[in-house]
């Protein structure tokens, strides 16, 4: 089979880099699943052979299919050698600026001239993220969605001096992981996470001035607006505290009261109601 990225680096084992990891290895690429911890890293692989075998058990793949994908996916620790053969490296590590910064710039080193560079943040401008990395033309967002092997959505966001070259070869990919690609220009939260941001945080505001229960306002958008989940419930399965930081960066970078965030969401992060990983936030899980 031939991938346009035949070997793939993902940095970050958790949630969102198991899924990358995954699509990458279902697509034909031979993937490199890096942590921090080896411990780490095989949790990440075993969150793929878990959700594999989901499917298989529920006749949506083959045992065959998830073998030959496990088989593509190596675990590593050692963050340089890891990258040393990629001709992509996709980063999933927590949402800290000064982090994803460190840790491209180190990459850039490790890799060759042609391997592309790419973030999977959510909403923190690219410009910073590869701020004084080496080769900005290969340098790309690549900003997939959870879970990963289910979202049909791939955004990809280029900088100013991302190459024409690289969103091509980025944007075939997407296609060949079986993903819509959108193209969107550098800015904080580009179009999915500062449209999605405002709205949970609208219907945040709804909950605390008492207009209708966060049910109500859920069963709203998705009978009302056919949206394939309601603003809250995807808060919780995001976590509070995530899109709290979100809009936090959000209301600073784009200085729109918008993005200012309700005084309820503030209360329930500090009272660890933040959805989901906790049990509770707008809803009991």
């Amino acid at each position: 089979m031939t991938v346009t990225f035949p070997k793939v680096t993902v940095l970050g084992a958790g949630t969102m880099g198991a899924g990358i990891a995954q699509v990458a290895a279902q697509a034909g690429s031979e993937v490199v699943l890096q942590d921090v911890t080896a411990e780490l890293a095989e949790r990440g692989r075993e969150r793929i052979r878990a959700f594999l075998q989901k499917g298989v058990d529920k006749g949506k793949t083959t045992a065959a299919v998830r073998d030959e994908t496990l088989a593509r996916v190596a675990t590593a620790t050692d963050r340089a050698v890891a990258c040393r053969a990629a001709d992509l490296v996709v980063e999933a590590v927590p949402e800290r600026l000064e982090l994803k910064n460190e840790l491209f710039r180190e990459v850039a080193g490790a890799v060759a001239a042609d391997c592309v560079l790419a973030s999977n943040t959510s909403s923190l401008a690219l410009s910073k993220v590869f701020l004084g990395v080496v080769g900005p033309e290969r340098c790309v967002g690549m900003h997939f969605f959870n879970p990963v092997p289910l979202m049909k959505l791939l955004e990809i966001v280029r900088t100013d001096a991302t190459s024409a070259a690289t969103i091509e070869r980025v944007t075939e990919y997407a296609v060949a992981l079986g993903k819509e690609p959108i193209l969107v220009v550098d800015s904080p939260g580009f179009a999915s996470s500062r449209l999605g941001v405002c709205l949970g945080l609208e219907a945040i505001r709804m909950v605390e001035a008492g207009v209708a229960s966060a049910e109500d306002i859920d069963k709203a958008m998705v009978l009302g607006y056919g949206h394939p989940m309601g603003p809250l419930r995807l808060t919780d399965l995001v976590g509070l505290d995530v899109r709290l930081a979100i809009a936090d960066y959000l209301r600073r970078e784009l200085d729109l009261p918008g993005f200012e965030a309700p005084a309820l969401m503030r209360k329930m992060v500090a009272d660890n109601q933040l959805g989901q990983k906790t049990g509770r936030g707008f809803y009991t899980w």
